[in-house]
């Protein structure tokens, strides 16, 4: 059986004080019908994403198979097994947004910034995500910062834009 000092060791991010967070929500939950999510939700709010090591320190802790929780954690789109960014950037590439440059931008993050879709800058600064549709066809090509639409977004301007997220 994982030790939360056996996962603070195994990886940085998770901290005595990451683990103490997270052995408290596993107490406040276990045993109650349908807390998996509940817990998964709160333990990825207190370290920022469910690396592997903690899904088998929660399957341990709550007497729930690490399949089963790997399973609810790579199904649900809100949950993440990577680190996020203090920012995340969403790249809509529905129709409107792709013909009208989409991804143009998306290749500016990616050589320029060194922003890859679906990964996290080493300085853990922006995540990028490409998905579906923002329902802002009208401002295409449009991407979402945190809760910030931008629409008419420029390649050659991306710096501007995103040098207003530190």
């Amino acid at each position: 059986m994982l030790t939360a000092a056996d996962l603070t060791m195994k990886n940085p991010d998770l901290t005595s004080e990451i683990m103490e967070e997270v052995d408290r929500i596993i107490d406040e939950n276990k045993g109650k019908p349908g807390c998996l999510i509940p817990v998964l939700e709160d333990c990825q709010r207190a370290a920022g994403y469910l690396p592997v090591e903690l899904q088998e320190y929660i399957s341990d802790r709550l007497d729930i198979p690490a399949s089963t929780i790997y399973g609810v954690v790579t199904f649900y789109s809100f949950f993440s097994m990577v680190p996020k960014g203090r920012h995340v950037i969403k790249v809509c590439l529905g129709t409107a947004c792709y013909v009208r440059g989409t991804k143009a931008i998306i290749k500016r993050l990616e050589d320029e910034f060194g922003l890859e879709v679906g990964q996290t800058s080493e300085d853990r600064r922006f995540s990028l995500e490409a998905v579906r549709c923002l329902g802002a066809c009208g401002l295409a090509p449009a991407m979402v910062i945190d809760d910030d639409t931008h629409g008419g977004v420029n390649p050659n301007r991306l710096g501007e834009l995103l040098d207003k997220y530190e």
